[in-house]
Order: C-alpha cells, then sequence, then structure tokens
C-alpha cells in the first residue's frame, strides 16, 4: 500500500461472533483489508497506517475517533504478555465491551497467543476457567459480593488485568485476600490501552511527569492520531511524548496517578482535587461507594458534592472528617443518594451527569 494511501473503514457489527470479530481484526492488522471500527465512528477513510480506530469520550466527555497502528496494537500486546509471563495457547476470557480498547485488547493478545478468548459478557451462571482476563473495579467489587461464579473464575486464572478507573485499596486487598492475582493497569485509548502495570511501564513505554505534574507517556503503544481532528493530536504530543490529562508522580521508578488536571474545582479561592478527597473517604470509609462531583454555587464558585450508594451513610461524620482530613473548604454542600454511579466508558464515573441529577433532586 502507497505511503500516502489511505483506508476503507468498516464499522464492526455488533452480531458479530467473537470468532467473526477476530478474523475481522486479523485482516485489519494485516493492512490488507479495511480498517476494522468500534464504537461511534463517522470516518469512513483513514491513512494506511491505522488498521484500527476506536470512538471514545473518553474521561473529558469529548467525542474523539482513535486510529491506531498495527504495530502499536501488537506491540502492547506482546509487552503485557512479556509481563505476565503468557506463551502461546494461554487463554483469555472476554470481559469488556469492544466498545472499548480494554475489550478489543483481549482480541489482540489472543491472536497473539493463538487463541481464540472466551466470550463471557453479559449475566452468566458460569465462567470457564481461562488463564488471563481483563476487568474493570466494578466486576471484581461484583465477584467480592455475591457473584461468587466470577470470583472463582477471576481467582482460578493466572492474573486479572484491572484498569479504566482507579481500585481502591480496600477493594484490591479484598480480591488479593481470597486469591486473586491483581495486576492493575493504567493507560488510555491513546496509549492503546494499558502500557502502565502495577506502576511499572511495559517493555517498549517510557513515563515521566511534567513541570505541571502531569502524566507524559512515550513509546512503541502510542496511537497515530485523532481523526478528523489532527490538530488537536498535535497539540496532545510533544517531542515524541503524549501528555495527559492525569496528575502523577513517580517514585522508585513506579507511577502513582492522583487524579485528573480536569477534576480539580476551585471552591471559596480553594482547589479541591476531586480524585484526592475519594481516596481520603476510601481510606476511613472502605465500606462507602462514593463520588466527589460539584455544583456551580453563586458564593464558593464550585461547591464540593457527594454521591453515595447505600443509606447506611452518616452525611455530618463524613462532611466533618473531610473538613478536619483536607480543610474547612473540604467540607461538603449537598449529598446525593443513588442506587448506583452512573458510569461513562468502562468504569469511569460520570461527574456531570452527577450534578444534573443533584439539580434535578433539588427542584
Amino acid at each position: 500500500m502507497e505511503q500516502n494511501a489511505h483506508r476503507e473503514v468498516r464499522t464492526a457489527n455488533p452480531d458479530w461472533s467473537v470468532s467473526e470479530v477476530m478474523a475481522h481484526v486479523a485482516t485489519a492488522l494485516k493492512s490488507d483489508g479495511p480498517a476494522l471500527a468500534f464504537g461511534t465512528v463517522q470516518s469512513t477513510h483513514v491513512p494506511s497506517r491505522v488498521s484500527l480506530v476506536i470512538g471514545t469520550t473518553g474521561s473529558s466527555g469529548t467525542p474523539k475517533e482513535v486510529g491506531m497502528s498495527a504495530e502499536a496494537l501488537l506491540a502492547s500486546a506482546k509487552a503485557s504478555h512479556k509481563y505476565l509471563g503468557a506463551q502461546a495457547g494461554d487463554t483469555w476470557s472476554l470481559l469488556l465491551p469492544l466498545t472499548h480498547i480494554a475489550g478489543v485488547n483481549v482480541l489482540v493478545r489472543a491472536l497473539d497467543l493463538g487463541t481464540e478468548p472466551l466470550d463471557l459478557r453479559g449475566e452468566r451462571i458460569d465462567y470457564p476457567r481461562v488463564d488471563f482476563t481483563a476487568i474493570v473495579p466494578a466486576q471484581l467489587f461484583k465477584a467480592l459480593n455475591g457473584d461468587d461464579a466470577l470470583m472463582r473464575h477471576l481467582v482460578a486464572a493466572k492474573a486479572v488485568l484491572i484498569g479504566g478507573a482507579a481500585l481502591p485499596d480496600v477493594l484490591r486487598k479484598q480480591g488479593e485476600d481470597v486469591g486473586i492475582t491483581i495486576v492493575t493497569t493504567y493507560g488510555m485509548t491513546e496509549t492503546t490501552g494499558g502500557c502502565v502495570y502495577d506502576g511499572t511501564p511495559l517493555d517498549g513505554v517510557e513515563i515521566s511527569i511534567t513541570p505541571e505534574n502531569r502524566v507524559a507517556i512515550k513509546g512503541s503503544t502510542l496511537a497515530e492520531t485523532y481523526l478528523g481532528d489532527e490538530e488537536l493530536w498535535s497539540a496532545a504530543i510533544k517531542d515524541g511524548w503524549f501528555i495527559s490529562a492525569d496528575i502523577g508522580k513517580i517514585e522508585d521508578g513506579k507511577l502513582t496517578v492522583d487524579g485528573r488536571s480536569d477534576d480539580v474545582i476551585i471552591s471559596g479561592g480553594e482547589n479541591i482535587s476531586l480524585g484526592h478527597i475519594e481516596r481520603t473517604l476510601q481510606a476511613r470509609f472502605p465500606q462507602v461507594t462514593c463520588a466527589a462531583f460539584s455544583v456551580t454555587d453563586p458564593q464558593w464558585g464550585d461547591s464540593l458534592h457527594l454521591a453515595l450508594v447505600g443509606n447506611e451513610i452518616v452525611e455530618e461524620e463524613i462532611s466533618d472528617y473531610l473538613a478536619a482530613e483536607v480543610g474547612p473548604f473540604a467540607k461538603v454542600k449537598g449529598f446525593l443518594h443513588l442506587p448506583e454511579l452512573p458510569l461513562m466508558g468502562i468504569g469511569k464515573v460520570d461527574r456531570r451527569k452527577l450534578a444534573e441529577l443533584f439539580t434535578e433532586a433539588s427542584h
């Protein structure tokens, strides 16, 4: 294919079996057929180096179409397998949707091992044994709180990748206590999914922290571009480094992600990290499922609010604890009780939706 040639785009059919999707992915990776798109994608043609396209809103809520090369996808799969000690013939289970890079990566990893993943999406009463799988924290919580079949599936695996959202320390400990071998992953669609495992970058990946404390990533797993918005992609790349919106630090060679730059609100002139609020509460109230969000307020600017799952939580105790631990400016201005938290993507809390729900409940 000529260097400046373009490929047609074929959207993956949600009715395809895993075997059919695998065949189309394999063809796309060989560059001898159309590029394959997952999720909502409007592009009909892509640069020749692009093999797969993922339509994503990401954590920012802004729609993007991320084009990835076969080289980046296969580099990600091989680096993952090297870290995990996987060998040809090992098997994966598919527990994540194929509208997200985490699910698509399971297919590419299976191709790399010469196997086919077991499709275990949806409600099930049995989960056959596999060597590896990938889930989000909410699925681990489900396994530990009543889904015994899923828990047995996770315990039997050699390793369980968990990403898509921050994994609370208490939830990780609970999983490890029942025998689940957990590997936390960090990455995004722009890095072809998880590229940092348990704080350590995979082979071919470099991480650094910018002067603004943002996490920067460089290496063989970077995507090619934002289709239709190449200027936005160029703005995100500095000297070959993809500059994420995540705030983090590197200590003893390991990355710790503290939250997102766009999760910081200004309330009464004070900066408040919503991620820090959540982690502080999880450390003190491990039984609490919560999410911090902000509501526009004429007095405070952004007022700190908290969504809680369950009715056994004492609001005053939580608010007083935050005020004492973080500062008086971190006193919660309002609570929202929900049966479950609204999510965007696979595991990330939709803070905009929480603000909308609170506003609706207040009227």
